[in-house]
Order: C-alpha cells, then sequence, then structure tokens
C-alpha cells in the first residue's frame, strides 16, 4: 500500500505548539492542569503538549499516561496518577488519531468518577467518521477518509514525526 504524508514534522511541531496556546487560553484562569495521554502515541503527543505549555505559560501542568485495552475497552482503565492526583483539576485527554471514537469515548467515562474544573479532549488528527458522540476540542487536522484508509503517526526516537495516510 502507498502512504501519503498527511502532516511533515514541521506542520506537527506547529500543530502541537498552536495547540499548546489553545489549551493555555482555555485554562488560564487554572493554577494547575494535568495532560492526559492514551497510552502509547498519544501520551508521547501529551509529553510534547505538555513540554510546549511549559515554555509559554506559568501553569503547572501534570502529565498522566492512559492505560485502555483498546481490543476490550470495557476493561478498567488504569492511569499513573491517582484520583486524588487529577481531582478538582483542569484536564485534557490527548490521543493521536481520533478514528471511531471508542477509545476516547470510554477513557472519558474513567475520568467522569472525579470531579473536574473543566475537562477537553484533544487529538493530532480527527478522522471525521465516529461511531460515539465524542469529538475533539482542540485538533491538529481534520481528515475526511473512507473507513478502508488508515491513519498512522509515528513519533521516532531521533524526534523525527510524521503522520501518514494509507
Amino acid at each position: 500500500m502507498n502512504k501519503n504524508i498527511i502532516l511533515s514534522n514541521q506542520e506537527i511541531e506547529h500543530k502541537i505548539k498552536r495547540i499548546a496556546y489553545q489549551i493555555y487560553e482555555t485554562f488560564v484562569d487554572e493554577e494547575e492542569i494535568v495532560i492526559a495521554g492514551i497510552a502509547s502515541n498519544g501520551y508521547v503527543f501529551a509529553k510534547k503538549i505538555a513540554e510546549a505549555l511549559n515554555t509559554i505559560s506559568t501553569l503547572k501542568v501534570s502529565l498522566c499516561e492512559v492505560r485502555i485495552n483498546k481490543q476490550n475497552p470495557e476493561s478498567a482503565v488504569n492511569t499513573s496518577l491517582s484520583k486524588e492526583a487529577y481531582a478538582n483539576k483542569g484536564l485534557v485527554l490527548v490521543d493521536d488519531v481520533l478514528n471511531s471514537g471508542t477509545t476516547l469515548i470510554y477513557a472519558v467515562r474513567h475520568f467522569l468518577d472525579v470531579p473536574l474544573t473543566k475537562f477537553k479532549t484533544a487529538v493530532l488528527v480527527d478522522r471525521n467518521h465516529k461511531k460515539y458522540p465524542v469529538k475533539a476540542d482542540f485538533k491538529g487536522i481534520s481528515l475526511s477518509t473512507s473507513s478502508l484508509e488508515h491513519v498512522q503517526v509515528i513519533f521516532d526516537e531521533n524526534g523525527d514525526s510524521y503522520a501518514c495516510l494509507s
């Protein structure tokens, strides 16, 4: 199958910076926020957003890794932070690609058990055809794709990232 680059490394860096500014504007009244990334690529994307936020804002940013079984999303969701660590704070749930919405909706459900001051979602790529009524508050790019097409985000160890459609 042929791979088409839809976002280059430089474009991803621009999207990260823009999303960080949007998050800062949304949470400007908060002292501390939690950036919760869905393992594995969502967490990498969350770390990059947190780094950008730390350079542009005075917000205290805590990172949280969200582990969800994508083959069985009804099973328990685990987080690297305890519920007490994110209670009564603003939280942004982050994933790399919003495809059917299944992963995001089950992760959202997990966080609804705890009182939050504000709750938003962020994705790098929104595929525009969802199974569940979930939306991304902050998104890098929206794509109308067929169900046969696959979007993949690559975060390389040496810092070279890209998103492709195959």
